[in-house]
């Protein structure tokens, strides 16, 4: 796996330092195509200056999953010294392991190269509250570098409303929202493309298109052909088996796709372990430790069944 270090890490795994700033792509070989999770979690000491916006960035994690990883941590002042957990452990979404997965509770796009064996992962800014992000398959329709902005109607409205108007065309630059690159959808309007913001990865941002940090779509970009599948969940709750035991990883659920409240988080989370019969009965599961995972929402994989053959 790569990370891009920074201080110096806590932790168990194996780290190889990618050189040049910006290089966030977190890459994990996959050994057969079971595998379920990957990566592993670290920590880092917090300097005067450090934010979470600034840890992310420099790590490859979005804002909320820096925040939900760190309960009661103070996103904008973490103090010097502080030990702050970097996320960095991922159960793979429950979708085709082919082209590009964008789960969107958890902020993140993962990519299946063609040629196999592994899986990258950065974060991304997702549709915000009234311009959700669709769910569904796609591809990748179109590609292009350096592209202009044509911002629809009702964006340039809702910025005429604000009195921030918008021209018809925005060209290439520092002032073009969608950054270096972007890359089209084959649903009409949905877009994966870089930022001229500094905030907002890993966060609910945009009218609904897929918004990454420039140096993460400049990696990505090269990589991804026009034909490419797409394939956007919504997953608040992944199960996943490493080393004999069932893991369970828990996001926010996003409310306007139909998760309003605590009881119907309990709901969901029992369908789901209904829904893998087949996986959880080999397992006596651990009722205490999920629902206070399903309670604290910090998106970190933790064991919650052993074999019954072994107790």
């Amino acid at each position: 796996m790569r990370y891009l270090p920074r201080k110096r890490w806590f932790g168990v795994g194996v780290l190889s330092a990618c050189l040049g700033s910006g290089a966030h792509a977190a890459e994990f070989p996959l050994a057969s195509p079971e595998q379920q999770l990957v990566g592993s979690l670290h920590a880092v000491e917090a300097v005067y200056e450090d934010t979470f916006a600034d840890l992310g960035e420099t790590y490859g994690f979005g804002f909320l999953e820096m925040q939900a990883a760190n309960p009661g941590v103070d996103a904008w002042l973490p103090g010097e010294g502080t030990s702050i957990r970097l996320p960095g452990q991922f159960i793979l979404p429950d979708a085709p392991r082919s082209g590009i997965v964008i789960n969107l509770p958890e902020y993140r796009l993962y990519h299946y190269p063609a040629d196999g064996g592994r899986v990258s992962t950065w974060p991304v800014g997702i549709g915000r509250e009234g311009w959700s992000s669709p769910i569904g398959q796609t591809r990748v329709a179109r590609k292009e570098a350096n592209p202009s902005w044509y911002p629809p109607q009702s964006i340039r409205e809702e910025h005429a409303a604000a009195g921030d108007p918008l021209p018809a065309v925005v060209p290439p630059g520092p002032d073009n929202p969608m950054g270096p690159f972007k890359m089209n959808l084959s649903m009409s309007g949905y877009v994966i493309h870089g930022t001229n913001k500094l905030f907002g990865i890993g966060m609910r941002v945009s009218h609904g298109c897929f918004r990454m940090n420039n140096a993460d779509v400049t990696e990505l970009f090269p990589q991804v052909a026009i034909g490419t599948e797409v394939t956007i969940v919504n997953q608040p709750y992944k199960l996943g088996v490493q080393g004999g035991k069932l893991y369970l990883e828990v996001h926010t659920p996003l409310d306007e796709h139909g998760f309003p409240s605590a009881l119907d988080k309990q709901k969901a989370i029992q369908e789901l372990l209904q829904a893998h019969g087949e996986l959880t009965s080999e397992y006596r599961l651990d009722w205490q430790k999920i629902r206070d995972m399903v309670f604290a929402e910090e998106g970190i994989p933790a064991v919650i069944g052993e074999p019954y053959r072994l107790l």
